[in-house]
């Protein structure tokens, strides 16, 4: 098991990796200082779980947990505040470790972690839906929630996040990030991936293609080798959109 401790403070951390390096079955530690420094970390190493902290400068633990990548390690709180138990719940998290902790509580915590991953058979829980997505950008990290994302657009090895305030570039593929969003957003366009709930109506063009038209006025470009799946996912929601007249504006993606 490979396990990635965050925590701002280095003798929470040197408690940690000293307990897990007593433990059997670890077979790397790594550790950040932040969250920013976790994502990173997590993109390298591939950690089977976290043991993370929850109050950090910048990103907190909870919006961590609440953007981690598809597929996403497991999730251990470690915190000295237990007024966020429930929230961690929510984040989907197998333990929540409060701080001052003695060894068998931590072995109670990695003997869930095992049973996770380990278990023939055994059925995981259910991945949540991304509910935002951190942008790290020269003036520090941008939170983007995945409820104000209208569209997203490849562009080489980044997806552009297309909302009201603005079109962050993330480098992630536009597959992986859309499967990561959840059943909200469908895939329009080789380029392309839109957000149900922003499409207000779709508009036929030429040969079988169509133009979505967002609420706010956005214009995203539809293919008809994805129309059909579009059409239907709309009725599914119950958002079906108003047709409308053929429009000589189309989106490029």
């Amino acid at each position: 098991m490979r396990i990635l401790i965050v925590d701002d403070e280095r003798p929470a951390r040197d408690k940690l990796r000293r307990l897990l390096a007593q433990e059997p079955g670890i077979d790397a530690i790594e550790e950040a200082a932040d969250g920013e420094q976790a994502l990173a970390r997590i993109e390298q190493f591939q950690p089977h779980a976290l043991l993370l902290d929850i109050q950090m400068p910048g990103l907190s633990g909870i919006e961590l947990a609440a953007s981690l990548p598809q597929p996403a390690p497991l999730v251990v709180f470690v915190t000295a505040y237990d007024q966020y138990a429930i929230r961690a719940f929510d984040a989907n998290a197998i333990d929540y470790l409060l701080k001052p902790y003695d060894r068998p509580r931590l072995q109670r915590a990695l003997q869930r972690l095992r049973e996770r991953l380990d278990t023939p058979g055994a059925t995981p829980a259910p991945a949540l839906p991304v509910r935002q997505l951190l942008v790290s950008e020269r003036t520090g990290t941008r939170i983007v929630k995945v409820a104000d994302i209208q569209w997203i657009e490849s562009a080489d090895n980044y997806v552009v996040l297309h909302t009201a305030s603005g079109a962050p570039l993330l480098r992630q593929t536009l597959a992986g990030l859309a499967a990561s969003l959840g059943a909200g957003f469908v895939r329009c366009h080789r380029r392309a991936a839109v957000q149900l709930e922003w499409i207000e109506r779709v508009v036929p063009l030429e040969k079988g293609d169509c133009e979505l038209v967002l609420r706010g006025g956005g214009r995203v470009p539809c293919s008809r080798q994805y129309r059909n799946d579009v059409l239907e996912r709309l009725d599914t929601n119950s958002c079906s959109p108003r047709p409308g007249p053929a429009s000589p504006h189309f989106a490029r993606g």
